[in-house]
């Protein structure tokens, strides 16, 4: 075959030959990664709904407030976050293999040391530092910025497709886990986890032992794909110092998150509260993230085609519209309805901020950028699922809950519409 150009999604002369020795571009060892790193998502993010699952068992077990019980899903996502970073880094100096390693044995403790946990402080701690920290963090951030630099012009898609392990794990576990709670007790739940962790996770890691091309190509000014080829200064993003693009993504991530998480982590107390049953929450949870799969993989195609600002202001528009909906109608039907309306609408927007950070920084910058911004994403998430069991306890419904969802929406949505109001006069200016 040759060697393949810069601008294909196979980007090496190494794995361009394994690829023609399999057979076809379909086999090649890039895409064999992506579905690894698919896999590694889908079974490490089951800890961020494990939580969501249990959280009404827990409120009963430890004789707690709706906000109490909401701590774990906190820590596990602060935890998320900060590792995020920290995995990313390490990723970046040590090659991915190393962080997802060690988050398989995070996960793997984890599940079975909460499994034991006789208090609420021991189960969050146990969740902040094991399961979220050391575990899941090191099944996603990682992973998405490992794959960005395997794929070039179908970067969009392949980043979405990684990326849905996350909702994939979301439309998965919560069933699982409540069939397994309703026979054996949430312990037991946990329990099981850990065996699935232990039993896949360590082999599929041993496929991610390879370098991507591209580091090796990159001059430390470089950012690669669509920076390289529409004018984007790596040093000047979008007119700002580096530092300035990267914490204003920051933001508009704790923003959209914020508003991501209400129905997320409080679907299912929500359907308990309304006389509907946590099944049914747990299939609504299901329902949404697996919209949110579908989601992912269509703002990946699209990201390819118009960029990560402009999916990413679409996204935030949509979800916005979505959540106006959970406070209006709040029959069993309707929620069902909504529930897939809310996933497909709101389940590209995290992938956009990998995008974009490939899209204005440099590739050899990628685990540690896309670790920082993922991070901010996290912390809206774990600010919203708190948050939303605090306004609830003040006002007794979850109707005040939704409507600050909504507020911090637009305040993601009116930070990423003027990011890209700048990237359009930089674009004329320079035609």
């Amino acid at each position: 075959m040759g060697q393949a150009h810069p601008e294909e999604g196979v980007i090496s002369t190494q794995t361009t030959t394994a690829s023609h020795q399999a057979g076809g571009t379909f086999w090649s060892y890039p895409v064999l990664r992506l579905f690894a790193g698919l896999a590694l998502t889908t079974i490490g993010s089951s800890a961020m709904y494990v939580v969501s699952v249990v959280l009404p068992y827990l409120q009963h077990e430890f004789d707690i407030s709706r906000s109490d019980a909401s701590l774990p899903y906190a820590a596990i996502m602060l935890g998320f976050g900060v590792g995020g970073i920290l995995m990313g880094w390490m990723a970046d100096r040590f090659g991915t293999i190393i962080p997802v390693l060690l988050g398989a044995v995070g996960l793997t403790c984890g599940y079975w040391l909460a499994a034991q946990s006789d208090s609420l402080l021991t189960f969050t701690l146990i969740h902040g530092l094991l399961l979220g920290l050391l575990g899941a963090s090191a099944t996603f951030t990682p992973l998405i910025a490992d794959i960005s630099l395997w794929f070039n012009r179908r970067r969009g898609i392949a980043v979405a497709i990684c990326a849905s392990g996350n909702y994939l794990a979301g439309t998965i576990w919560p069933p699982i886990v409540q069939h397994w709670i309703d026979t054996d007790g949430w312990r037991s739940a946990y329990e099981q986890l850990g065996w699935v962790v232990l039993m896949t996770s360590f082999p599929l890691a041993l496929l991610l032992w390879r370098r991507a091309p591209v580091l090796d190509r990159a001059a430390g000014s470089a950012a690669g794909g669509r920076a390289a080829t529409t004018g984007n200064d790596t040093a000047r993003p979008l007119g700002f110092k580096p530092l300035t693009l990267q914490n204003l993504l920051c933001v508009a991530g704790i923003g959209c998150c914020i508003a991501m998480s209400m129905p997320q982590v409080h679907i299912v107390a929500y359907c308990s509260d309304l006389g509907f049953g946590a099944a049914r929450g747990a299939e609504m949870l299901s329902l949404m993230l697996a919209f949110g799969i579908v989601s992912r993989l269509i703002s990946g195609a699209v990201c390819d085609r118009i960029g990560g600002l402009m999916t990413l202001l679409i996204g935030s528009a949509l979800q916005a519209s979505a959540l106006m909906l959970f406070v209006f109608f709040d029959s069993l039907l309707s929620l069902y309805l909504i529930s897939a309306t809310f996933g497909l609408f709101q389940g590209g927007l995290v992938p956009a901020y990998a995008i974009i950070v490939r899209e204005y920084f440099s590739p050899r910058e990628a685990g540690t950028r896309v670790g920082i911004v993922l991070t901010s994403t996290i912390v809206g998430m774990a600010l919203g699922g708190w948050m939303s069991g605090f306004v609830f306890d003040l006002t007794g419904s979850y109707g005040a809950a939704f409507v600050n969802g909504i507020a911090w929406n637009f305040v993601n949505f009116a930070i990423v519409f003027w990011l890209y109001q700048r990237n359009k006069r930089q674009r004329l200016a320079a035609a």
